[in-house]
């Protein structure tokens, strides 16, 4: 799977705006600039989620953006579907609307079982746990192993 810059950023920007203790808005200026993100691309990235509903902006002397949802409600499945769309995708397509001839059918097996597989990871954190660096024993049990850290 290839993570995309535009997932990285909109999740590092959510977990800047989570770990404000006060709920307050922050700028998009701020935001970019504590994340070294490009500020044209943040400010499309931003209203991709404003569209999900996960952020809300917030106009006046004390605007910026802020949370639209409790960041314990919104995954990391749930933000990068807002800005990239399905988590697994072949040639624009769901795996389960790509079709095969007979030999080759078995490929789909592969891509709804990738797509499973990055379910039970992004689905099962959240921003808040991001923000609080706290992740679930099942997550932390994955990057446990040396394996998983190496480049193959």
């Amino acid at each position: 799977m290839r993570v995309s810059a535009k997932s990285d950023y909109a999740l590092r920007a959510l977990i800047e705006m989570a770990s404000r203790a006060d709920g307050r808005a922050v700028s998009a200026e701020e935001l970019g600039r504590l994340q070294d993100i490009p500020h044209g691309f943040l400010q499309a990235i931003l209203a991709d989620l404003r569209r999900a509903g996960i952020v809300m902006s917030q106009r006046g002397q004390s605007g910026g953006w802020r949370m639209g949802r409790p960041a314990s409600d919104v995954s990391v499945a749930d933000v990068i579907r807002a800005v990239d769309g399905p988590l697994v995708s072949v040639y624009g397509l769901r795996p389960e609307a790509v079709s095969y001839n007979e030999a080759a059918d078995v490929l789909q097996h592969v891509w709804i079982a990738a797509r499973s597989s990055l379910r039970d990871v992004f689905e099962q954190v959240s921003i808040q746990q991001l923000s609080d660096r706290a992740l679930p024993d099942a997550v932390t049990r994955r990057t446990a192993d040396e394996d998983a850290w190496q480049p193959h």
